[in-house]
């Protein structure tokens, strides 16, 4: 099951005439047996008739597709929050013909009833629930596309009755022309294995598929026409006869010694590419607004790929050394936020409109008004959940927004949009989520104290002591006592703690942990063992009495209290389901679900 930003893209490359890779085929009856299975969501009997051919690579793109012209029923994905969901995609006309808007904006995906809704559903936004109300709103069903016709006389029966009908007609010719035929003449590349190969040869083409030489990505692209001027990128960026590469200083910076790498480990040649592009079409949008253009004559602040491809040797070595500074900025931003190893990180991808906004800032980021503004910016979009996908344009509008904000511009888009919801605690369960690992951030920013020492986990303390989240209730104990793991293994159950507290913990009843720290500290007094305890936001009344239920509720409601100073304002609290099923997988598995032939 590909996730609805996914298909979002893959549905944008096909309305353009992209190409999507090619699929591989293996005819059966030869030596090589697959148990198969058919494509997601296919009728009942499908499996019934006997395969002629097995789809050994490009399973998720074809079901997708599948799924989305062909059945015309609703689609079962999921969010970006991991959510189980049901969506209808469309889209939206307008935005298709127009040059200026990215093609991933005009895909959009709606609930099963075909409503946008607010105020947990109270308020109706935009309601396509009618095959009238998506003529009324220029939004074209994908599932409709293999039934162009009907649609389309359906929509010419509809708009004869408006006074623009000429004009409304003609756009739609327009769509059809531009995108609606990119589906219906779209050609896929095959390649088929004959029936005769062997398993070693199977094996082998499966493999390097799956797993083989990396596609040219844009920093490959720029890196091969930097080269026709002279420039060395790669040396720039790794390194080479003697000279450091960037990614090296950012692999190093805020390193200690007993750290393998600093915070900025993770970030990519494309990341450092997408900031400098960010002050590159900054400036060419200032000039076209000198020049007295405006609307969409002005080209839009971007990170995308294609404005990457599009930048000049000349715009990177002008940009180079200021975004390098700003990134080494956000890493100190990020280890005062609590933040010290990459994999404590909530968003590599806010990592880049951090560093710009930093960038461009510089001195003015200092002052304590304006840090705090980038900090509520930040944590919005970490406990929100803002930057799981389809990050492109929310850099950009991020990048303009804060550094405005800061000047004394409007709220941010990303302050103003997000949401939390109180009972999201209780699905945080990995570190797969921004939001548990900004829990555990926030705790250590606020002050935590390890139970056993009592030190605040300074970036010195985390790396010698071996810090990192652990239950406070201990698994053992929760199983014994027939807690399920979806409530005790929630991020509400869990804090930051050395190494070897946790090994003191071990899978006892907190009582009962708590009196062997006491014990190997008898100088502790119970009044300050109490106050290491709340500065978790732990009642250490709760835990004595290992009062598990009382202990659940209560620290989420602390737990909910710090988010909300963070993001400056409350977070919601309801007993309504916000209607999408919480998932606790790695995204990185569910391509793999797809291991069998189809």
């Amino acid at each position: 099951m590909w996730d609805e930003e996914r298909i979002r893209s893959l549905i944008a490359s096909v309305s353009r005439g992209f190409p999507v890779g090619a699929v591989m085929t293996l005819k059966t009856g030869g030596a090589v047996e697959f148990k198969p299975r058919v494509l997601e969501g296919a009728p009942v009997d499908a499996g019934q008739h006997k395969a002629e051919s097995l789809l050994l690579d490009g399973q998720q793109r074809l079901t997708s597709m599948y799924q989305v012209l062909m059945r015309d029923e609703v689609v079962h994905t999921i969010t970006p929050r991991r959510q189980r969901v049901k969506r209808w995609f469309y889209l939206d006309i307008e935005k298709c013909l127009d040059e200026t808007v990215d093609r991933d904006e005009a895909v959009v995906s709606v609930p099963e009833d075909r409503r946008f809704t607010s105020d947990f559903g109270r308020v109706i936004e935009r309601d396509l629930s009618t095959q009238e109300l998506e003529f009324e709103h220029g939004m074209f069903p994908i599932s409709a596309v293999v039934g162009w016709s009907d649609w389309n006389q359906s929509f010419v029966s509809w708009a004869m009755k408006l006074d623009d009908f000429q004009e409304r007609f003609r756009r739609i010719s327009e769509f059809y022309e531009r995108i609606v035929k990119n589906f219906t003449e779209y050609l896929v590349p095959v390649i088929e294995l004959a029936a005769a190969t062997s398993k070693e040869a199977v094996c082998v083409v499966f493999e390097k598929v799956n797993t083989g030489g990396k596609p040219l990505d844009a920093f490959e692209l720029i890196t091969a026409m930097y080269a026709a001027d002279g420039y060395e990128l790669r040396k720039d960026w790794y390194g080479g006869d003697g000279i450091e590469g960037r990614h090296e200083r950012f692999r190093s910076a805020l390193r200690l010694p007993s750290a393998s790498e600093g915070v900025l480990a993770g970030v990519g040649n494309t990341d450092f590419l997408q900031a400098i592009s960010l002050f590159y079409t900054r400036d060419v949008r200032s000039r076209a607004q000198a020049e007295g253009k405006s609307g969409k004559e002005l080209p839009k602040v971007s990170a995308t790929r294609q404005s990457l491809l599009d930048l000049p040797l000349d715009a990177y070595l002008r940009y180079q050394s200021k975004v390098e500074a700003g990134f080494l900025e956000a890493a100190k931003f990020l280890v005062r936020l609590g933040i010290y190893r990459v994999k404590d990180l909530p968003y590599q991808s806010q990592v880049v409109p951090l560093a710009a906004i930093l960038a461009e800032l510089g001195g003015e980021a200092d002052s304590p008004a304006a840090m705090e503004k980038i900090r509520r910016w930040y944590w919005n979009g970490v406990f929100g959940e803002l930057y799981g996908s389809s990050t492109e344009t929310r850099i950009a509008r991020d990048f303009l927004e804060v550094v405005a904000w800061v000047r004394g511009g409007d709220l941010p888009s990303t302050v103003h949009e997000a949401t939390v919801r109180a009972d999201r605690l209780q699905t945080m369960r990995m570190r797969l989520s921004a939001a548990y690992k900004g829990v555990n951030a926030l705790l250590m920013h606020e002050g935590a104290e390890d139970f056993r020492s009592g030190q605040k986990f300074s970036q010195t303390i985390f790396f010698d002591e071996n810090v990192d989240i652990h239950h406070i209730f201990p698994q053992d104990w929760c199983k014994k006592q027939g807690i399920a793991k979806g409530i005790y293994d929630s991020i509400i159950n869990k804090t930051p703690l050395a190494a070897r507290t946790n090994r003191i913990i071990g899978g006892v009843a907190p009582s009962d942990y708590m009196g062997r720290i006491e014990s190997e500290n008898p100088e502790l007094a119970s009044a300050a063992f109490d106050t290491r305890l709340r500065s978790h936001l732990i009642d250490p009344d709760l835990l004595r009495t290992d009062n598990f239920t009382a202990f659940m509720a209560t620290r989420q409601q602390a737990l909910v209290g710090m988010i909300a100073g963070a993001i400056g304002k409350p977070v919601i609290v309801t007993d309504e389901s916000d209607g999408g099923e919480q998932i606790d997988e790695d995204p990185t598995e569910i391509d793999l679900l797809g291991s069998e032939a189809i």
